[in-house]
């Protein structure tokens, strides 16, 4: 078996793992022992490193030491600090953007810019803002809280606040946005639309472009969209690989921007292979744009990898040999279904002090769902711990029958988990199908 390393440490990478390990040899660095990466890898006959994933000089030994000819990452950080042009310059084929090629997302008005270029039609009123006299007129185009604040760079999914949920007043707002121009020097206020929110994520060698099958993820941390923006609480996704609110034309224009940007992206030198993913709002004007990710969300990652029936391992090498072909990249036609299990302050507070939980892993898996952990540790039988006050591990299932799935992945989180955690209820309740 070829020999591939993988980058990070989340339930994302855990599920790019497990896909990896059917063909692959796998590696990894990660900065603690995620339970699952660690099996996964195992299971390959691989190697893992307990150590910082962005240290260059540990991962190019680690690299060089054990022959490692393949690389993947998937995660927003370690493109934008260069990783996979560190595979590169070692000789790797890999997939991922290069830095460059990842700004697309690490910029938020790098990919504004591109967009207005490419697709004017999509984009919505925004302005951005470089100093606090640009802030003090923005302030004045504004009567009210009607509007977003967006930060410059990479936020983890919890930077974006809208006014009327996160902030109540224009003066909050324009307060948090002056925050946000202190810190990075670029601030985004945008004008605040109706519509429903989603996400389409396209795969791609730099040159074929296919578009997955679309989720719908629930960013907010409680019940009925409450409480703050988050990594994500919980993802589905539907066997035509539609939302009920979407037509294939809604879709094929997403998937258009997508090709065009990476093509753009790509016009002097391979910057962008993998994932580039589009946030859309779907309003009565139209389709229109939110933001774009350079890699796989994360959960929808997990959704998403099980709905292949061509295997993710397959479709992955055709990405590193810079011959994938929509033909050879099948999806299985089923629904999935998937919620994060989190501490009780999740999102709430920035420190927390770490939580330690019991999970039968064992009897979770008994039961037909896939367990991914995330920020959480190993420390004893059936016994972990998190380390970070972040997404703790994810419950997924793929099959026929949504409510029948939704129905399984509940009653595995009630009978499983342990109190001192939580989750959301209600994924899957405002887009049955």
């Amino acid at each position: 078996m070829e020999k591939c390393l993988l980058l990070g440490n989340g339930a994302r990478e855990a599920v790019i793992c497990e896909a990896m390990s059917q063909r692959y040899e796998m590696y990894a660095v990660m900065p603690y022992e995620n339970p699952s990466i660690a099996e996964f890898v195992s299971k390959s006959k691989g190697k893992f490193l307990i150590g910082s994933p962005f240290d260059k000089e540990l991962v190019t030994k680690f690299v060089q030491e054990n022959e490692i000819k393949y690389c993947i990452i998937s995660s927003d950080n370690l493109l934008q600090e260069g990783l996979i042009d560190l595979a590169k310059q070692l000789g790797l084929k890999t997939f991922g953007p290069t830095s460059k090629g990842a700004k697309i997302e690490w910029s938020k008005t790098y990919a504004l810019d591109v967009v207005q270029k490419l697709a004017p039609e999509m984009m919505i009123k925004n302005f951005e803002v470089t100093s606090q006299e640009e802030l003090e007129n923005v302030a004045e185009a504004y009567s009210d809280a009607n509007f977003v604040v967006k930060p410059e760079g990479l936020t983890g999914g919890k930077g974006v606040k809208v006014g009327g949920i996160h902030f109540a007043t224009k003066e909050e707002g324009i307060l948090y946005a002056k925050e946000c121009l202190d810190q990075s020097g670029k601030v985004i206020v945008q004008d605040k639309i109706k519509g429903k929110e989603f996400t389409v994520m396209c795969l791609t060698d730099g040159k074929t472009v296919v578009t997955l099958p679309t989720t719908f993820d629930y960013p907010y941390r409680y019940n009925e969209d409450k409480g703050p923006g988050t990594g994500g609480m919980g993802c589905i996704g539907f066997a035509d690989g539609l939302l009920p609110f979407l037509t294939e034309k809604d879709i094929e224009q997403c998937s258009e921007l997508i090709e065009k940007t990476i093509h753009y992206l790509n016009q002097d030198a391979l910057e962008f292979t993998g994932i580039l993913y589009g946030g859309f709002f779907k309003t009565e004007e139209g389709i229109k744009f939110i933001e774009f990710n350079a890699r796989f969300g994360d959960p929808e990652a997990m959704n998403v990898i099980n709905s292949f029936e061509t295997p993710f391992a397959e479709v992955a090498t055709t990405v590193f040999d810079g011959t994938l072909a929509k033909e050879n990249c099948k999806f299985n036609g089923k629904n999935s279904f998937l919620v994060y299990v989190v501490s009780k302050e999740y999102a709430v507070k920035a420190k927390v002090p770490p939580v330690e939980f019991a999970l039968n892993k064992e009897r979770v898996e008994k039961t037909g769902v896939k367990l991914y952990f995330a920020n959480a540790k190993k420390i004893g039988e059936n016994r972990y711990v998190s380390v970070s006050n972040s997404r703790l591990f994810a419950i997924e299932k793929t099959g026929e029958n949504f409510e029948e799935i939704k129905k399984q992945v509940y009653q595995v989180l009630e009978d499983e988990v342990d109190p001192v955690l939580d989750y959301r209820t209600d994924i899957g309740n405002m887009y049955e199908h």
